[in-house]
């Protein structure tokens, strides 16, 4: 039976893989933590939780020797837009972090699965149809981490045999909470205010093409590679995962299928859509579909009227 720790649980991935990966595993066997306990109450009241600083690798190695913990997964990390207003401590999360997993990993004979991202990329990376294995010039903090983080856990699995698990995650998007501070948020925002205002503009610009994929298949996501055969894993990190790729004109023209009255407009945040212009327009998925049967269930028409639906009932709002 798996223990799991999740670090950064109270983020906007954490929220709700923390309560999938309890109904799978048991409420006592996912231990949540984070920084803080500022955040949802089943997340906090439902099994386990730790305030957990992932710097803090004494109090980290404490937690996995009181739970017997056997798998990681660390969620803890700034993300691209944050990091780049705050390059040095993106560095001491994104990487001292992961590296004081890794080491107690080593140690313990413990699992890790750690998350990569499209900002991995970098403009020089074929940007259409993006292969899994492809130059990587990251030009923000994020994407730095990002790179090295990949580097490091492929280091960890063939130096000291820790079974090591990742994908590049695209935007995601999710009604359940908020998103922290990433380039794709605008994705998420224009769904509270298409309901809200019946209106919003847009910090990243039209033509801005970006993969994205529903939280309900990035969570599914990192379970089935969690599961996966090993001896099928060619790769095992940074696995290329898409569902779809819109720019903000595409997503708003589906929300109008719902909301008729929707209006777009454009104020281009610079520092977030050079960010933006950095990264790939598309992924090729076709080594996660190979190795561990990846295939996402939203697309963006059905995630657009379940998205719209899902927050109707959580704002109050009829539309």
């Amino acid at each position: 039976m798996r223990k799991i720790l999740i670090t950064g649980s109270l983020g906007q991935i954490g929220t709700e893989l923390t309560m999938f990966l309890r109904e799978q595993y048991g409420n006592d066997n996912v231990i949540a933590s984070d920084l803080t306990n500022n955040g949802p109450e089943n997340v906090l009241t439902s099994g386990p939780f730790e305030s957990l600083d992932i710097l803090d690798a004494k109090k980290m190695a404490e937690i996995c020797d009181k739970y017997k913990v056997n798998t990681i997964v660390n969620l803890a990390a700034l993300l691209s837009a944050v990091a780049e207003a705050k390059p040095q401590l993106a560095y001491d999360i994104n990487m001292n972090g992961l590296f004081n997993i890794l080491e107690i990993a080593r140690e313990k004979n413990i699992s890790v699965f750690t998350p990569s991202s499209i900002a991995a990329f970098g403009p020089s990376t074929p940007p259409d149809n993006t292969p899994q294995d492809t130059i990587q010039r990251p030009t923000t903090m994020y994407g730095v981490t990002k790179v090295a983080g990949e580097l490091l856990c492929d280091y960890y699995y063939k130096r000291f045999g820790v079974d090591t698990r990742g994908v590049r995650f695209p935007g995601l998007i999710s009604y359940k909470a908020l998103p922290g501070g990433g380039t794709t948020d605008y994705a998420v925002h224009i769904y509270y205010e298409a309901l809200k205002a019946k209106k919003y503009a847009s910090f990243i610009d039209k033509g801005t093409m970006m993969d994205m994929m529903y939280m309900p298949d990035a969570i599914k996501a990192i379970h089935d590679l969690m599961e996966a055969n090993p001896d099928k894993l060619v790769h095992r990190n940074a696995f290329n995962v898409t569902a779809m790729s819109f720019d903000p004109e595409i997503l708003a023209g589906e929300i109008r299928k719902h909301i008729p009255e929707f209006e777009l407009s454009y104020d281009v945040d610079p520092v977030k859509q050079a960010i933006a212009n950095s990264w790939p327009n598309s992924l090729d998925d076709s080594c996660a579909r190979e190795e561990w049967n990846w295939k996402p269930d939203y697309t963006m028409e059905s995630m657009t009227k379940d998205m719209l639906e899902k927050l109707s009932e959580k704002l109050g709002i009829k539309f």
